[in-house]
């Protein structure tokens, strides 16, 4: 994960906030689910939220896992990624910026934009207003031998999820 700035507000803290203002309370299974996200900037899934949640905190569900997904969603903590016709990813990046999908590993990488989403370079028409841009693009890592090829049938890193159940 990169090194916050320590402008930033504690963790707990930003996170009761987001979710006192959406009406909703902090919880350790929220609290977990969130830090599960920000400790690595590698877009989860869901199964894999559960999985790296339930190392720390036995009990959770993955329905606790999903509804708290949602909620970070809708409190606006965390973004929903589609780059594949998969399960959706989530980030925790809230900066605007796009994400480059490995075709080969099926990694997701956040790719920042050299300028703000004012300075995208595409034409809308006057009577638009753009307020994000969800932009994915495929291709391929360069290095071969440090992209680690998904397994054809599950993708990368599916197996444990589907096993744990």
């Amino acid at each position: 994960m990169s090194e916050r700035r320590s402008t930033e507000k504690p963790e707990a803290q930003e996170l009761a906030e987001k979710l006192a203002g959406s009406g909703l309370r902090l919880t350790s299974q929220r609290e977990r689910v969130y830090h599960v996200l920000r400790e690595q900037s590698d877009h989860p899934t869901a199964d894999e939220v559960f999985l790296r949640s339930r190392a720390e905190m036995p009990e959770i569900s993955i329905a606790t896992v999903y509804n708290t997904l949602d909620a970070l969603v809708r409190c606006g903590l965390v973004r929903q990624v589609n780059v594949d016709r998969a399960a959706t990813r989530y980030c925790c990046n809230m900066e605007e910026h796009c994400h480059f999908y490995c075709e080969e590993c099926g990694k997701v990488h956040d790719i920042q934009f050299s300028g703000g989403i004012q300075d995208f370079p595409i034409r809308l028409p006057r009577e638009l207003a753009a307020r994000q841009v969800d932009l994915s693009i495929r291709g391929a890592c360069r290095n071969p031998g440090a992209c680690g090829k998904k397994d054809a049938a599950n993708g990368p890193d599916r197996t444990a999820a589907k096993n744990s159940r």
